[in-house]
């Protein structure tokens, strides 16, 4: 079902969702877009986009099928565990950096879409599973891996400087920050001084992959486990 907007364009629920995505990493949180800022954004009337949605939640229920559904795998399950765990992270990290929206829809609201749940839940698991991952284990790493990446995502977007294409401004704001904690007084905050390189050092890639790393040498001892009671 397609609809012409004011401006020319076809108004589709792609659209509609893609604009809505689009809005809501603007703001950084879903919760602040309403049905009509979308509507207006796009040129039509509200009424419009109930042709589509029944309510705002499905429009969210959208958002995560669009991001989720287009995840980009670095690895095939075929390089073994360890390459299927590491793929998933980055995945699931790139998608939340891209969309810091979709971070906080999975932290404040659960859904039942069907394309949503395929996306997120359905298609990692499937690629641990495939990867030589026993199910039950695959859930525990799947479970990890997305809290994982919700929760440092989200701790990483307001300390831009852990990202790691970033920029001169972005860079100055970590040699601040790491001069303020280094210039704490010695005597209340003696660790928080001595580390101070290393503690502006968190919201980088090279902790996210810590965690990932540690993940995986869990999961191949439980694996190595496993296969010599067999």
């Amino acid at each position: 079902m397609k609809r012409e907007q004011s401006t020319g364009a076809t108004l589709t629920p792609e659209l509609i969702v893609t604009t809505a995505l689009r809005l809501a990493d603007a703001e950084g949180d879903p919760n602040k877009i309403t049905i009509r800022r979308i509507a207006a954004e796009l040129g039509v009337g509200p009424m419009s986009l109930y042709t589509y949605f029944r309510n705002k939640d499905t429009i969210l229920d959208g958002m995560a099928d669009h991001a989720l559904g287009r995840m980009k795998f670095e690895e095939s399950p075929d390089a073994g565990p360890a390459a299927a765990i590491r793929s998933l992270a980055s995945a699931l990290l790139s998608t939340m950096q891209e969309h810091p929206s979709i971070a906080r829809l999975f932290a404040a609201r659960q859904t039942d879409s069907q394309g949503a749940l395929h996306g997120s839940m359905e298609i990692p698991l499937r690629r641990l599973v495939d990867a030589g991952i026993p199910g039950p284990l695959a859930v525990k790493c799947y479970g990890f891996l997305i809290t994982f990446a919700i929760g440092f995502s989200s701790y990483q977007a307001p300390r831009p400087w852990g990202l790691s294409e970033a920029g001169a401004e972005a860079q100055e704001m970590r040699r601040q920050r790491q001069h303020l904690y280094a210039g704490l007084p010695k005597t209340e905050f003696p660790l928080v001084v001595e580390l101070a390189e290393e503690i502006v050092d968190i919201p980088s890639a090279r902790l996210f992959n810590y965690g990932v790393e540690a993940l995986i040498a869990s999961v191949l001892q439980e694996l190595q486990h496993a296969e010599s009671r067999n």
